[in-house]
């Protein structure tokens, strides 16, 4: 479970967690989140919170539900067309820079999941190789993202039935590659990935 041992660290600071998800999907963009826990949350709901790959979809939506009623949070962004722009690493650092700007409460700590962080002006910084599963804060932020992202690419699901993104979120997974071979690929798909890049080379 995580804990709020590395906030502890910043006494007397405004600390905020980051993190984001999906880098390894072939569709959608990549989305970040930025959360900053109050010192009064929620103890019950603080002690349920960890890495959001390790809690059932339904739980995510209830903590996601209760960290945007009781937290600081905001939603950070980087676009299809700008993962293949600059890479896929550059623009999660862009979403993740884009959600700790985008806060209505400003963060002099960000604690980033992962061993890289974005450029973050006037602001101590530090990284957290899983994060998710040590800090509170990152672990809240990863829950948003995903709950977030998913919720997005469902809604994608349903313009785009082929590829079974209600169920895979975008991710390489058999009914995707098959989705793709049948039916090639869409505005979604990130051009720049391999498996891709293959459909297109053979149209």
């Amino acid at each position: 479970m995580s804990t709020l041992d590395i906030e502890n660290k910043y006494k007397g600071k405004v600390v905020c967690g980051v993190d984001e998800v999906g880098r390894g999907c072939l569709a959608g963009d990549v989305y970040a989140c930025a959360v900053i826990l109050p010192e009064d949350f929620p103890k019950d709901i603080l002690s349920q919170l960890q890495d959001s790959k390790q809690i059932s979809a339904k739980k995510r939506e209830y903590l996601s539900s209760e960290i945007k009623s009781h937290a600081f949070f905001s939603i950070g962004i980087a676009t299809v067309a700008e993962i293949d722009d600059i890479n896929i690493l550059q623009a999660s650092l862009l979403a993740m820079k884009r959600a700790v700007e985008s806060l209505d409460q400003n963060a002099e700590v960000c604690l980033v999941d992962g061993n890289k962080s974005p450029a973050l002006a006037n602001r101590e910084v530090e990284t957290v190789i899983k994060g998710d599963s040590k800090s509170c804060s990152i672990a809240a932020a990863s829950i948003v993202a995903k709950v977030e992202r998913d919720a997005k690419m469902t809604e994608l699901a349903k313009e785009f039935p082929c590829y079974a993104w209600e169920s895979n979120a975008g991710y390489g997974t058999k009914a995707h590659l098959a989705g793709m071979d049948a039916n090639g690929v869409t505005k979604w798909h990130r051009k720049s990935f391999s498996p891709v890049r293959k459909i297109l080379e053979q149209v």
